[in-house]
């Protein structure tokens, strides 16, 4: 509503006050309907952004884990190979003895044949040297 006055002059004079009221309150009133646009709009668009950055990186990240989890696997088989080779190795450190046994016991069958070699009609066999035990 515009209020005219006729002053001194001819030409009518519009009172400043209700229009610049009226140019406030329309600001106020845009702004107001803008911000509640973007209140109601804002979380669709954060949870679309959210979905599309899941849709895009989901692919990969599967890829990634299924690559950690054969790489997991070869490695698990890997210790194992491992370790069973120190456990061969330790084994075969312990077997020393029966090794030196071995090996004396295999002199002194030479030794045997060679003195049943020699003398024919001797059925004598040198004595034995006792075996180690193996807890020893």
């Amino acid at each position: 509503v515009c209020v005219l006055h006729w002053a001194i002059e001819p030409r009518p004079v519009v009172i400043m006050e209700e229009q610049e009221m009226q140019l406030k309150v329309k600001k106020v009133t845009d702004k107001l309907t803008e911000s509640m646009y973007v209140l109601a709009n804002e979380p669709s668009v954060a949870l679309y952004r959210l979905q599309e950055h899941v849709r895009r990186s989901l692919p990969e990240l599967a890829q990634h884990k299924a690559d950690m989890q054969n790489w997991e696997e070869q490695s698990q088989g890997a210790v194992y190979t491992v370790e069973y080779a120190c456990s061969a190795i330790r084994s075969m450190t312990y077997s020393r003895e029966y090794f030196k046994s071995i090996e004396g016991l295999l002199k002194q069958t030479i030794s045997t044949k060679e003195q049943m070699g020699s003398a024919p009609g001797r059925s004598t066999l040198a004595p034995q040297a006792p075996c180690p035990s193996p807890s020893a």
